[in-house]
């Protein structure tokens, strides 16, 4: 007896992949480069995910420049259009500076001059994760679940 056949659908996964100074130029470069990446999938600027992951790259990128330097190494940016959402990573090398994960992130007092970063990543992304890395280091990674509409839409060949 052989099983009901069931319709499997396509899984294609886009990739971008760069590394960055770990420097406040390299923080933006990262940024735009995201941005433009996405609208060439088919995520266009302005969108409510073209939007967020602006926000969510601009805060990794800074907070990997910011506390996860090491001098001499870079930080990394990977991007991955995966069934139904958009996967953000960041990585840089340091592993003694691990930030709060997922539900730890505590507001900053309001006058405080810094300490928003994970708490807009937390409120915007759909999921987020912190990973250790071989060899060291740590990855930040957040996913942005993609509207019905955005993925019907996404240019996924060449």
């Amino acid at each position: 007896m052989t099983a009901p056949a069931t319709r499997q659908l396509p899984v294609t996964v886009r990739v971008f992949t760069q590394r960055f100074s770990a420097t406040p130029l390299g923080a933006r470069l990262a940024r735009r480069l995201a941005l433009n990446q996405l609208h060439d999938w088919g995520i266009p600027h302005g969108t409510r995910a073209s939007d967020s992951a602006a926000v969510i790259v601009a805060e990794l990128g800074a907070n990997a420049v910011t506390h996860g330097r090491v001098p001499g190494r870079d930080f990394e940016l990977c991007l991955s259009l995966i069934p139904g959402s958009l996967r953000i990573e960041v990585t840089d090398t340091r592993t003694e500076a691990r930030p709060p994960g997922p539900g730890d992130v505590k507001p900053p007092s309001p006058l405080a001059d810094s300490g928003r970063g994970l708490l807009l990543v937390e409120t915007l992304a759909d999921r987020w994760e912190i990973l250790d890395r071989e060899p060291p280091g740590k990855t930040v990674r957040a996913e942005i679940d993609l509207p019905r509409h955005v993925r019907n839409s996404l240019r996924l060949s060449d």
